[in-house]
């Protein structure tokens, strides 16, 4: 296989080329999926973040973070020593092994796309990062659910509203893409 050959999207040859088939990837969600159900329950990860948030305060304030149903309603014991929050931990930390066994780990913060578009300063890349995952986190926190609850348990469950969710999604995603990155990602 030819090393670091330009992509036609600028991206040298090994990274539009994967490790994993698709198929690869998707038999390995689904065995996980199917662990995770046998042993304690489904893939859900948005949870746990209002856990954390949960447990900070309840540290800090505790009658503040006992008084609210939210808060209260996934405390769990106000411990982060459960299965789901360390299947989270485990979530970058399987990605940091995996880009390290292949040789595949970079520290790169803005993708050649998002260069081409908005330029190459890192901090603005980071803040539009952190919006975006905190919309996404909102949304999911405020529907009830979670890409991985909806689109791998959900769909595996065959409820009509992960497949809604995943639709919406996808479609979202689309459009959000074909407007940030117009015109093939030059600049306006």
């Amino acid at each position: 296989m030819k090393e670091d050959i330009p992509h036609r999207h600028g991206t040298s040859h090994e990274e539009a080329n994967p490790v994993l088939s698709w198929w690869v990837g998707g038999l390995g969600i689904g065995l996980v999926l199917i662990v995770a159900v046998g042993l304690v329950q489904p893939i859900g990860v948005s949870t746990q973040y209002v856990v954390l948030d949960g447990v900070l305060l309840h540290n800090v304030l505790p009658d503040v973070a006992s008084r609210s149903p939210y808060l209260a309603k996934t405390a769990q014991g106000w411990t982060l020593a459960t299965y789901e929050f360390f299947f989270v931990l485990g979530i970058p930390l399987g990605a940091l092994l995996a880009a390290m066994a292949t040789a595949r780990f970079t520290t790169r913060v803005v993708p050649v796309e998002w260069s081409k578009r908005f330029g190459s300063n890192p901090g603005n890349r980071l803040v539009w990062s952190f919006v975006g995952g905190f919309l996404l986190l909102f949304g999911a926190r405020f529907g009830g659910g979670c890409t991985s609850g909806h689109m791998i348990s959900g769909i595996s469950q065959l409820a009509i509203s992960s497949f809604l969710f995943s639709a919406a999604l996808f479609i979202s995603g689309i459009v959000t893409a074909r407007v940030l990155y117009r015109n093939g990602g030059a600049r306006c």
